[in-house]
């Protein structure tokens, strides 16, 4: 299969983001302007770029990641469709940021960002930034990135958290997540997940997400947390609550979901069984301490996307490096699931073209958006639903009817 012929599947199945480009075709809303991206470079991905250029937009796009690309979609958006792609699989440090960096040298009006990499280097050569009038960032990992930054005043230009959109986070971050780890974790190892001991680092949309999943594969799941809210959540959905050191004791698999720094570690490991598989669902690769792994053990492949380091007389088999493991090992998310996501990305893209906001800060993305994506996304599915009466409404804006 040709990476046209991926893009072209992805597309038969994303309804709602194909309205969007109808529209986008009609009024150019970003006729003459330049968007320079980084993001998971694979078919759905593609869907989006080809929205944006059907909108007029000068498209430059590189990888947000080295180990997610798919060759045949970036060949394919570049030789079938005209579009300027930095981005392959397999990438070393500098190539990575090289490639950043080369779709920057546009001078890009918006970008669009997942981890907050892209940003982060715009910030850091004023000459790349100064044409731009806002962006959008689509992760967890990229958003704490950026609050910070607001924080401490460096923030040069208004960014869209789109990551926390309703429909964003309901549903990329649980069931996109959830599904796409599963499927990770599955065609890296070839085992079966009913029974494992499975222990799921973070509670968060993305960790409910995968923890749901897991159990509905017939796995044992346990959780760690840090936040005291989310950690009574996971009790009361029925997963047992553990800290790290004594979760690892008995897990079978441990995967991670934080978007925090070393969340497994190497005293974590020495309380670990033999055989145990670690696998990480966030942006980085740092949740699992790789540098510490690497530092003391080197890795052997056994399994495509898998290796063996020995720790401590023991086997510790790693998945995809410690990198994004639905991505690096699977097809990252579900292709219905990244039609809304990807709509909301361009309708904030779209949103800042029109609006212009001048203050430096983290914008919500606007709740029309939201409801402007849902409202397609039940017509483009024939789904109907009930709408409140002249009646209804006046009780629900009075104070003083009784029941």
């Amino acid at each position: 299969m040709s990476g046209k012929d991926k893009i072209e599947w992805a597309i038969q199945w994303m309804p709602v983001l194909n309205s969007i480009k109808r529209d986008f075709a009609e009024n150019k809303p970003f006729k003459g302007m330049k968007i320079s991206m980084a993001l998971h470079l694979e078919a759905k991905t593609a869907a989006l770029v080809l929205a944006l250029k059907e909108g007029g937009a000068n498209v430059r796009i590189a990888g947000c990641n080295p180990l997610s690309t798919d060759d045949e979609v970036a060949e394919s958006l570049k030789n079938d469709y005209g579009v300027e792609v930095f981005a392959k699989r397999g990438l070393n440090t500098n190539e990575y940021y090289e490639y950043l960096n080369k779709v920057l040298d546009q001078q890009p009006d918006l970008i669009i960002d997942d981890g907050g990499d892209l940003t982060t280097l715009a910030h850091n050569h004023a000459d790349r930034s100064e044409n731009i009038i806002g962006g959008n960032e689509e992760t967890t990992t990229g958003v704490v990135r950026l609050k910070n930054m607001e924080k401490a005043g460096a923030l040069k230009f208004p960014m869209f958290d789109v990551n926390d959109a309703m429909m964003k986070h309901l549903f990329d971050n649980r069931y996109g997540t959830g599904q796409s780890t599963v499927d990770g974790v599955i065609n890296s190892t070839n085992l079966v997940l009913a029974g494992k001991k499975i222990v799921v680092a973070g509670y968060g949309w993305c960790g409910r997400g995968i923890a749901t999943r897991m159990r509905g594969m017939g796995a044992i799941v346990s959780v760690t947390e840090i936040d005291p809210i989310k950690a009574i959540e996971a009790h009361m959905d029925g997963f047992d609550v553990h800290p790290m050191r004594k979760a690892i004791k008995n897990a079978d698999l441990v995967i991670t979901a934080t978007g925090m720094k070393d969340v497994v570690t190497l005293d974590d490991l020495k309380n670990a069984k033999d055989g145990i598989i670690l696998a990480n669902a966030g942006h980085f690769n740092n949740e699992i301490a790789m540098n510490q792994i690497e530092g003391t053990s080197i890795g052997r492949e056994v399994r495509r996307n898998v290796k063996v380091h020995e720790l401590f007389g023991k086997k510790v088999y790693v998945l995809a490096d410690g990198r994004l493991v639905n991505l690096a090992a699977g097809q990252g998310h579900p292709v219905e699931i990244m039609d809304l996501s990807f709509a909301i990305q361009a309708l904030t893209a779209e949103y800042i073209v029109k609006m212009r906001p001048k203050e430096r800060r983290v914008f919500p993305v606007p709740s029309e958006i939201d409801k402007k994506v849902a409202e397609i996304y039940l017509k483009s599915y024939d789904i109907n639903i009930d709408h409140l009466t002249e009646e209804q409404i006046r009780y629900l804006n009075s104070w003083d009817e009784g029941t």
